[in-house]
């Protein structure tokens, strides 16, 4: 069936035409999308966004127009709008982050202690050599290839460490989450 029958048909509401314009043009368009945003999840998301908006403005696409063009030029504004909205994420991040270091920096030296306090002791709960592996590189400085050279092991193993041990940390101190803020309101209002 030609690409123009398919249109008309579209145009009508003919779900068998949508799904064939789908398969189509849907690995084309998605591999430009990736080149474009690099990451799987948001091509999948922007890719089912734009053949959304196709069904939405079926009635309104021209059989008489080239498809793919239409296409690419929905696919590109919807990359547009992500990498905006990436943009305006990364303003608001940086400004909770800027906020925050201003507050924490004029917070109670003894609400900082006590956050330090639950810090190590989640460094503590690491196994031997994660321990180690984390305060060679975070709190000595040393860099992956020194450590590396140290331990006798791959820079891979290093950052494999790492990655694990930050994400002990993390979850210790979410666990640990309800006691540190009791903790600061307490210092807080002094009791």
């Amino acid at each position: 069936m030609l690409e123009r029958e398919l249109l008309t048909e579209l145009n009508t509401g003919d779900k068998r035409a949508f799904t064939s314009l789908y398969f189509t043009y849907s690995a084309q368009i998605y591999s430009k999308i990736l080149r474009l945003t690099k990451c799987e999840e948001t091509s999948q998301e922007i890719l089912q966004e734009l053949f959304l908006k196709v069904w939405e403005r079926r009635s309104q696409i021209n059989p008489e127009k080239p498809f793919k063009a239409y296409l690419f030029t929905i696919a590109q504004n919807l990359i547009y709008d992500h990498f905006r909205k990436v943009a305006r994420d990364k303003v608001l991040v940086d400004n909770l982050i800027s906020s925050a270091s201003m507050y924490y920096r004029s917070e109670d030296s003894e609400v900082f202690e006590v956050r330090l306090q639950y810090i190590h002791k989640a460094i503590e709960h690491l196994p031997p050599v994660r321990k180690h592996i984390f305060k060679l590189s975070k709190i000595e400085g040393k860099s992956y290839e020194e450590i590396a050279s140290i331990m006798q092991i791959s820079t891979s193993t290093i950052s494999d460490h790492i990655v694990k041990a930050n994400r002990a940390i993390k979850k210790y101190l979410q666990m640990h989450a309800d006691v540190t803020v009791s903790l600061f309101i307490c210092i807080l209002m002094d009791l």
